[in-house]
């Protein structure tokens, strides 16, 4: 995909990983662009809503695969609209394969964010809002690194800025000829 091309982003981590300020300042290097935030669709359930525990039920992982399923398609119809879409979740263990699988349109590159986990809890402690609580982060680490297909661009963001993550995947996008220089 070229900066004005479409095509398709999956910023990947745990919580408190930097996804959500990384994917914003991605999408904001393509000349038309979306940022789907895939957690949406989880706050979209008003009733009856399944938060994934470590043992998780069927039924809350029905709700994880509907909401993959529903970023996905969301970012299929937005690429086929003609933008470049930059999705960011936390689509990690098997359930990775699953989420690429459902987006249909190509190319899409997957950059998975995997700080240390000090340093995700280092940020978890400095930003308003909180996502562990269910969760450890080592618990959410270790699906990451021990059950997360080794798929795209593991990128060990801790020593680095939003910006320089960003300029590490623009970087690695361009050499692999998914973009072209701007």
């Amino acid at each position: 995909m070229r900066a004005d091309h479409r095509g398709i982003v999956l910023i990947t981590g745990i919580m408190a990983s930097g996804k959500s300020t990384v994917a914003q300042l991605l999408s904001e290097r393509f000349k038309q662009s979306v940022h789907i935030r895939g957690d949406l669709f989880r706050r979209m359930i008003v009733n009856n809503r399944k938060e994934v525990r470590p043992e998780a039920e069927q039924e809350e992982l029905d709700q994880l695969r509907l909401r993959y399923r529903l970023a996905a398609h969301c970012a299929d119809a937005y690429c086929e609209a003609g933008f470049t879409v930059v999705v960011q979740d936390v689509v990690i263990g098997p359930m990775l394969n699953d989420f690429i699988a459902a987006v249909h349109q190509r190319p899409l590159y997957v950059v998975v964010l995997c700080p240390r986990p000090s340093v995700v809890d280092s940020r978890e402690a400095s930003r308003p809002k909180k996502g562990y609580g269910i969760w450890t982060v080592e618990g959410l680490d270790s699906v990451l690194r021990n059950e997360t297909p080794r798929i795209g661009m593991w990128l060990d963001s801790s020593e680095l800025t939003p910006e320089e993550t960003v300029h590490r995947i623009w970087t690695e996008m361009q050499e692999k000829a998914l973009i072209e220089s701007m």
